[in-house]
């Protein structure tokens, strides 16, 4: 079906009419009855509808993580943006907790209300030190809607949070090193967008925000990147885009970074430092050239092989609207060999906004994603599927289908870190062609799914175990 630019006007207007005022008083460290997702529309339209659209609660790929699993609770805490009811488009900035050893999962709370904003671009990520506190990091967007950094009252315990900071900061990205501090990785639009980070030896104090990344050829008014980031124990790393004079839409080429001091020094895969704010096109950290072919790359996912090597999962595809017309979309991966960087296809899909994640064993690796391309075709997401590799990466398969017959897409299929079965991974659903319901949905290693419970009467409760 067509998506008509009428249809999508008028959706987008309803929703406007469902943000709560600035004078609605805060939801902060309130809970939630149950597990609602955020539906968003950019309203960027074209023949086959919206640039991206749909249940978004996990959204977007750059907010990394979204969940990590705690050994010393034996939980896992996620966070989302939600929403309180089915009719609503008013952000909440979530946190969840699920019990590994009652198969429960906690009422969401609150952390922070984004009361007057619907848009999921503001959307959490999480983080936690050594102590057992629970940081969450609420983006903003740009100067016009500040950032902020909470942390948990109690460690290990999402009851209640209290503000740190207020900042201009968007889609953060925050490590924490054991016995060193933090890492936060996020973006400013000093120049579009822009890459900076920041460190703290204890999340209260913190540096001045540096410059990592602006990529500007001659002529050019504008920088812009997006990254995708990956811990390996004392070392973080990053993959990042190159936007042509800041067009988002033109977004090209993957570059690396990596570092293992706290970022005092960054340098490329070989170990060659690199100064710092990057802006040489051909720069050392280049990986693969994709602009000359005007080929476009969204990066999904980074995790490392069992040396410590880096490997991103990304998605490339002529053009930025969604359609037939500019064919299908690569899923692919790029690692490090030790020699060289080396890019294997995987599979293919129907829009450039399809995420997933990617996890390495040995020599078995998978990608979870909506690689199917339904039920609402040409709309971002679709059904989840698995795929596995049994020679490193080298050849892939699908392996299992692990939804099937939905009435919403399902999308950013999203990789918890540390994760323990069944939580592994977990995701949001919704109808891209139109305003829906959202729901939250979590699986494990074998492709077995629950769907978190939209509605909740107790504080703990046992998901439901799909088919």
């Amino acid at each position: 079906m067509l998506r008509t630019p009428l249809l999508f006007f008028l959706t987008f207007f309803f929703n406007l009419n469902q943000v709560y005022s600035q004078d609605t008083p805060s939801l902060n460290n309130e809970k939630g009855n149950g597990y609602k997702g955020i539906w968003f529309t950019l309203g960027q339209f074209s023949t086959y509808g919206d640039k991206y659209s749909g249940g978004l609660g996990t959204y977007t790929a750059k907010h990394i993580p979204l969940a990590i699993f705690a050994p010393e609770v034996d939980k896992t805490f996620f966070v989302y943006g939600g929403t309180r009811s089915s009719d609503e488009k008013h952000l909440l900035c979530m946190i969840g907790a699920y019990d590994h050893k009652t198969d429960k999962v906690s009422k969401p709370l609150v952390v922070y209300d984004k009361n007057g904003v619907d848009d999921p671009h503001d959307n959490p990520s999480i983080t936690m030190d050594s102590d057992g506190y629970i940081w969450v990091f609420v983006s903003g967007r740009g100067s016009r809607r500040m950032g902020y950094k909470y942390r948990s009252a109690e460690p290990y315990n999402i009851e209640s949070f209290e503000q740190i900071t207020e900042e201009e900061m968007t889609y953060p990205q925050p490590k924490y090193i054991p016995g060193k501090g933090f890492l936060n990785l996020f973006t400013k639009y000093t120049g579009l967008r822009e890459l900076y980070f920041e460190t703290s030896p204890d999340g209260l104090d913190w540096s001045e925000d540096q410059k990592l990344v602006s990529i500007k050829r001659e002529g050019d008014k504008n920088a812009g990147h997006y990254q995708i980031s990956g811990q390996h124990g004392e070392k973080v790393v990053f993959f990042c885009n190159w936007h042509p004079d800041g067009n988002v839409d033109r977004r090209t080429n993957i570059y690396y970074f990596q570092t293992t001091d706290l970022g005092k020094t960054w340098t490329t895969i070989e170990g060659e430092k690199l100064d710092i704010p990057v802006t040489d096109l051909d720069s050392k950290a280049l990986v693969k050239e994709f602009f000359t072919n005007e080929i476009n790359v969204y990066i999904k996912d980074v995790n490392f092989d069992e040396s410590g090597n880096p490997v991103a999962l990304y998605v490339s595809g002529k053009g930025h609207q969604p359609g037939p017309e500019h064919g299908p979309r690569s899923w692919s991966i790029v690692k490090w060999n030790g020699d060289g960087w080396e890019h294997q296809k995987i599979t293919e899909s129907d829009h450039n906004y399809d995420s997933g994640s990617l996890w390495i064993d040995d020599k078995e690796w998978t990608v979870i994603a909506p690689t199917q391309d339904s039920p609402q075709q040409w709309g971002a997401g679709g059904e989840v599927e698995m795929w596995k590799s049994k020679d490193k990466g080298k050849t892939w398969k699908k392996n299992k289908q692990l939804t099937k017959d939905s009435q919403r897409n399902h999308n950013y299929v999203r990789r918890v870190v540390n994760g323990k079965d069944p939580f592994v991974y977990f995701w949001a659903d919704g109808n891209p062609d139109e305003f829906s319901i959202s729901q939250l949905y979590f699986g494990d290693k074998k492709g077995r799914v629950w769907k978190l419970p939209y509605e909740m009467t107790e504080d703990w409760q046992k998901p439901e175990r799909l088919k």
